[in-house]
Order: C-alpha cells, then sequence, then structure tokens
C-alpha cells in the first residue's frame, strides 16, 4: 500500500467533509479550552467534571453510546462505543481531557483559558495537549456521517498529566473496553508543522529522590565552615557524578541504542529549544539517541537555602528530585535501581546518601510492519498532500499506553495527534495550528476507510 493507493475520490470527500466541520470543531476546541480541567491535589474538581460532561456532549454528538466509569483516585473515564457494519474492524481512540497548570501567566501574551486566534492558530492551556487531539477524533468519525465503516472504541481519561491513578486498573476490570484491532493514541503529532509523523517510542520514567544529612542544625559557616560536613556541597558532588564531561549519563545499566528513524537537525532543535547560538547541546552521539532511544536525567527539584535572604551557614540536610527518562523497552523499576546503586556507592567526603524509589511509568516500542501502520502511512502522507512520512520518538510517557498493548498484545498501536514540535506544550502560549487540526482529522478519517477496506480484501 502507498499514498498513491488512496483513492482521490476518499482523499477530496473527506476532505471536504472535514472541511464543512470546521467551525464546529473550533468551537469545541474553544469550549474545552475555556474549562481549567487540571488535574492534581488542589485544583478544583468541578473544573474536571466540567471538561468531562462537555467531552460527553461532543462524543455523544458524534454518534457515540458512551459510558462514564469509575476507578478509585482516577479521575472519570469517558469509554464508548459506535457500532459500525458487521466484521468490521474496531478502531480504539484515546485522549485525555486533563491539562497541567498555566504557570507563570505573566509569561502569556493572552489568558491561558482563554482560546485566541493569532497567525493560523489557536492559543489558550490544553489547545495541543491535547484537547484538539480530542476534537480531531471525533472529527474524524463525524465526517463519516451515518456510513462509518470500521467500530468505534472511544476512551478519554482525566488524570494523564499526573500519571493516570489507578487507569491502569481499566483494562484488568473491563477488558472489554479495550478489545480491538488497532488503537489510535491522539497524543501526540507532526515533529515540525506541515511534515506528517507517526510516533514510534515513548521512553519511560522514573523518579529517585536523594538526600544527605550531616549535622544537627546548619552552622555559621564562619566558625565551622571548612570542617562540619556541608550536606549540600556533598549532595552536589553526587549530582554532578551522574553525567560525565560531555553530558552524557554515566550511570551503568541504563540502556541506550543509536535511533534510526526521522527526527528534527540540531539546528531545528536549538530553535525549538530556545539555545542560543554558542551554547552547545548537552551529550554526544546522534541527537535521535539522546532524546527517544537513550537515557536522559533531569534534577527537577532541590531543597537549598534560596540566594536571596540566605544566611552564611553550613547546611545541615540536602535534597534532591531527580527524573531518570529510560529507553523505551528497558524496565523502569531496572533503571530506577541503576541510579539507586549508582548514589549508593558514593561517599562525598565520606557522607553516606539516602536514595529512594518514586514514581515509575514504562515505556513504548510500536509494532511498525503490520497493515495498520502502512495504511495510516498512507492516510498521514494523503492528508499532507503526498509529503513523506517520518517516524519520530517522544522523551515522555503515557502511562497508560503500555498497559493497553499488555492486554491487547495483538493490536497494532499508533500515536499521532494535531500538535507540532513548536506548539509549547506545558509552556507559555501553548497553541495548536488550524492547518495541522484539520490535517490530522482528515488523516484519521482516511485510516477508518483504508483500514475497512483493508479489512475486506
Amino acid at each position: 500500500m502507498s499514498a498513491s493507493s488512496v483513492s482521490d475520490e476518499l482523499i477530496v470527500s473527506m476532505q471536504n467533509s472535514v472541511e464543512a466541520l470546521m467551525p464546529q470543531l473550533r468551537t469545541w476546541l474553544d469550549e474545552l479550552v475555556r474549562i481549567p480541567s487540571i488535574s492534581g491535589d488542589g485544583y478544583p474538581v468541578e473544573s474536571i467534571e466540567a471538561a468531562y460532561a462537555a467531552v460527553e456532549r461532543m462524543a455523544i454528538g458524534a454518534g457515540v453510546d458512551v459510558e462514564r466509569v469509575e476507578l478509585p483516585d482516577t479521575n472519570p473515564i469517558l469509554c464508548g462505543t459506535r457500532q459500525g457494519p458487521d466484521g468490521a474492524p474496531t478502531v480504539l481512540l484515546y485522549s485525555h481531557y486533563d491539562v497541567v497548570p498555566p504557570g507563570d501567566e505573566s509569561a502569556w501574551r493572552s489568558d491561558p483559558f482563554e482560546p485566541v486566534e493569532r497567525d493560523g492558530a489557536i492559543y489558550g492551556r490544553g489547545s495541543a495537549d491535547t484537547k484538539s487531539n480530542i476534537v480531531a477524533l471525533l472529527g474524524a468519525i463525524r465526517a463519516w456521517g451515518d456510513d462509518l465503516p470500521v467500530t468505534i472504541k472511544l476512551l478519554v481519561e482525566g488524570q494523564e498529566e499526573i500519571g493516570g491513578g489507578n487507569i491502569a486498573q481499566l483494562p484488568i476490570q473491563r477488558p472489554d473496553l479495550v478489545q480491538c484491532d488497532l488503537m489510535v493514541i491522539g497524543d501526540m503529532g507532526s515533529i515540525r508543522p506541515g511534515v506528517p509523523t507517526l510516533t514510534t517510542t515513548l521512553r519511560g520514567m522514573a523518579n529517585v529522590t536523594v538526600e544527605a544529612r550531616t549535622i544537627d542544625a546548619p552552622l555559621h559557616s564562619g566558625q565551622f565552615g571548612g570542617a562540619a560536613p556541608d550536606a549540600l556541597v556533598a549532595l552536589l558532588h553526587s549530582l554532578a557524578s551522574l553525567h560525565d564531561s560531555n553530558g552524557d549519563v554515566a550511570v551503568d545499566g541504563l540502556r541506550r541504542d543509536p535511533w534510526d528513524g526521522g527526527g528534527s537537525t540540531e539546528a531545528e532543535f536549538r530553535e525549538l529549544a530556545g539555545i542560543p547560538d554558542g551554547i552547545p547541546l548537552q551529550g554526544t552521539g546522534d541527537l535521535g539517541s539522546r532524546l527517544w532511544s537513550g537515557p536522559a536525567i533531569t534534577i527537577i527539584g532541590i531543597d537549598c537555602p534560596s540566594v536571596d535572604g540566605a544566611v552564611n551557614a553550613v547546611q545541615a540536610h540536602a535534597r534532591a528530585l531527580i527524573n531518570v527518562r529510560v529507553h523505551p523497552e528497558q524496565d523502569p523499576a531496572e533503571a530506577q535501581a541503576a541510579v539507586i546503586r549508582h548514589l549508593g556507592r558514593l561517599r562525598p567526603f565520606g557522607i553516606e546518601l539516602t536514595a529512594m524509589a518514586g514514581a515509575t511509568g514504562s515505556g513504548f516500542a510500536a509494532r511498525t510492519d503490520g497493515p495498520s501502520y502502512a495504511a495510516a502511512r498512507d492516510a498521514w502522507s494523503a492528508a499532507w498532500g503526498g509529503a513523506q512520512v517520518v517516524t519520530a520518538g517522544v522523551g515522555g510517557s503515557i502511562p497508560l499506553v503500555t498497559e493497553l498493548q499488555r492486554a491487547v498484545p495483538d493490536a497494532e498501536v499508533l500515536l499521532v495527534g494535531t500538535t507540532d514540535g513548536f506548539a509549547s506544550i506545558h509552556g507559555p502560549d501553548e497553541r495548536v495550528l488550524i492547518d495541522e487540526l484539520q490535517r490530522a482529522t482528515v488523516a484519521e478519517a482516511l485510516l477508518f476507510g483504508l483500514l475497512a477496506r483493508e479489512h475486506a480484501a
């Protein structure tokens, strides 16, 4: 199957149908962005409920029979089915309606929870990650009208941004809700605008907390500095040991392989990350292995006195939270244990450290040699005007994907979506390009038609 095998008639039909739907899809996206559905303790549950209710109404409007599923310590999960023709393939569509906090709102050009259109993009928290993906998935269903050629199962959760809670129990307790031939994970997008992209890997994740305790209380640095053991200095020495002089991870037991797919050039990555000329990138080797098929260690938090208001004192206690990104096929618990072993062997200035295991999340590597992937390559190329499809990895994690794969091991898994590498997800001025949203919706609609044709052949 190749892009040319997608009939012009099907392409034009889905393009016209989605074009006609765009005003409705834009209205849906605006409505969702206005809901500050931040998951996590301390944020209003009313916003979570409002987002769930909005997605439920939209799903019903797309002809989906909806079921609300409640699990302990997990925001409500929207599950649903729209039945296709007898014997048609079943496609599970996944996305999430929760978002991260806006952060420093002064860094935004406009209110993060008031959608604003500028230069062909919709700005607002969740516009890219990932409320536009919900809209695209539902739009692809609606594009077929009453003639949907596949059976759809829908799964939209509300806690992805903080790990999903107990949602991993869903495939175990309700396997009927996830049985399918193909899973379309709507939480990704193009590596750059205009480049149709299929994501094939997700790195796993593991957190480790490390701390040093030395003296009973902080001591005057003039009286005691130079002999009294400083917990902060010891901690900093231990953290520095996690990387070598090139910035590569220096912990034995963490897997790294060369990346053999597509991706950004170093110049594009510099632009994406806002790295000025003259500041070197961290690490060595190909960019993909640093970002997608190898480990990364980031110090995401450290307890120490702030510079403002600091006093002259030797520190008695210091603590850091380490985030480890793990090769897609490495057990995150194994990687976490390797970091803990590394820290446990250290004795900076003779001081013993305490390293403790935190949260973990499994990575994912897709099977890309099946018929659904072939259909997806054709659909995405056609939706982007015949452009060559690239494969890419993502450094982040989607906790439920691995559990779904385990529950339905014979199903193919496709990670796609509406966003792009410059969408500023989790940052200020998050945005989704309207053109990318429309093309992704067309691609997903085309995919349904190609899967049905392949299944009938």
